[in-house]
């Protein structure tokens, strides 16, 4: 059961990220208002929910939370800064885009870097245990995914379709064949079956 927040009566922002693991595109970030009282059966870590329950959620999220907003961070600043600082980045700039500012920030994972005036809290697996990050989860996930599939239009051989940039195998025979696009992030360095080093640098 998730919980509706870490302390009652406060106004918490859930932030959650999605495509850290990848080798392209940017990593997208969300952060999430849900208002007192808010339930919703489904609701859970968008790694638990199916593609379809997604996406059934998403108009759900953005028409009944108080406030959200997704960030991103594209492949040339995870190249600059990390896909850590990256990731953080983005959080950033959807915790820049909410139209209430929130009292706390609920942070899926263990770190973070503080946003200015706003205190948090990292919670390990938060997008399975508190609503508002679950939320947010979902809402970056699906932009996200919703980039990859307009930018897999370009370059069909990668398979973005499926596998939404992250390391497949089918994707690192295609980086192997085809080389690498702007999209790609150089920063990688991946053995993954000891076939392929991703050290573009």
């Amino acid at each position: 059961m998730l919980l509706p927040f870490l302390k009652e009566g406060r106004i918490e922002a859930g932030c959650d990220e999605a495509g850290r693991g990848c080798l392209a595109g940017p990593v997208f970030a969300a952060a999430v208002i849900l208002p007192d009282g808010f339930r919703n059966e489904l609701l859970n870590d968008s790694k638990q929910l199916t593609e379809k329950q997604r996406y059934s959620l998403r108009p759900v999220i953005e028409s009944e939370a108080l406030a959200w907003a997704v960030g991103v961070a594209d492949n040339v600043e995870i190249d600059r800064i990390n896909i850590l600082s990256a990731s953080i980045l983005a959080m950033h700039r959807a915790v820049d885009g909410l139209k209430i500012r929130p009292q706390h920030l609920l942070i899926d994972g263990n770190r973070f870097k503080p946003y200015p005036g706003i205190p948090h809290t990292t919670i390990v697996k938060g997008d399975g245990r508190m609503m508002s990050i679950a939320a947010a989860s979902i809402l970056a996930k699906t932009y996200r995914d919703d980039f990859m599939n307009a930018i897999a239009q370009e370059y069909p051989q990668y398979d973005w379709l499926s596998n939404k940039g992250y390391p497949t195998a089918r994707h690192r025979a295609a980086i192997r064949e085809f080389g690498v696009t702007p999209y790609h992030r150089m920063s990688f360095n991946l053995t993954g079956d000891g076939q392929l080093s991703l050290d573009f640098g």
